[in-house]
């Protein structure tokens, strides 16, 4: 059995739908310095939330589906818990979240995952990218995901719903460390966090946002 000596690294990746996130977490996940496991919410919405309660944490702002409203919380909470566990046992975590408060009522729920993870070497990362290349990204699609993203259309270009994540996805902007994906590789993304978990001055975006 391997003996754990320290905890696991968290990096937790936020930014709206296909602003690059998962391609960060392949580019993360392939350093060999140990597993980095993904709990991030593509995994957690397809294969762990049970269908009628989809998309539980990626819900999108704008309060469109109050009725799901009430299990986001409890469901971010049982998985910042879980990657708080792995982390303890000595795994590294990257997780690419989608997080926002523009629900029917703000509901907090980044403040409470914050605290979640007190104690534990976590990183938060700001994945942005300008609206117009995110538009770009969606008409082109993304095989196996057909039909997911909405992509526009002449009388609308930017859809509400994308704008509404450009909007949201970044408040209050308290981050250890923000790449842009329109102007930097998933690869070259990867290696600006690997410098920032090499600082020695000690990541403090999620104690500051646990208050």
């Amino acid at each position: 059995m391997v003996q754990v000596t320290k905890s696991g690294w968290i990096v937790v990746l936020n930014g709206a739908p296909r602003s690059g996130k998962s391609s960060i977490v392949a580019a993360i996940q392939d350093w060999g310095d140990g597993p980095w496991m993904n709990l991030g919410v593509d995994v957690h919405a397809r294969d762990v939330t049970p269908p009628r309660y989809r998309p539980g944490i990626g819900l999108r702002p704008g309060g469109e589906r109050p009725e799901l409203e009430a299990w986001v919380p409890l469901l971010y909470a049982a998985l910042y818990d879980s990657i708080a566990a792995h982390s303890r046992l000595g795994l590294n975590v990257v997780a690419d979240l989608g997080h926002h408060d523009a629900y029917s009522a703000p509901l907090g729920i980044l403040r409470d995952c914050a605290r979640r993870l007190l104690g534990l070497p976590a990183v938060l990362v700001g994945v942005r990218c300008p609206v117009e290349e995110i538009m770009r990204r969606r008409r082109a699609g993304q095989p196996g995901r057909e039909g997911e993203y909405v992509a526009g259309s002449a009388e609308e270009p930017v859809p509400e719903p994308v704008l509404r994540w450009q909007r949201e996805v970044h408040l209050p902007g308290i981050y250890d460390l923000e790449v842009d994906t329109s102007v930097l590789s998933p690869a070259d993304c990867a290696a600006a966090i690997r410098r920032r978990l090499d600082d020695p001055a000690p990541p403090s975006a999620f104690s500051r946002l646990a208050g």
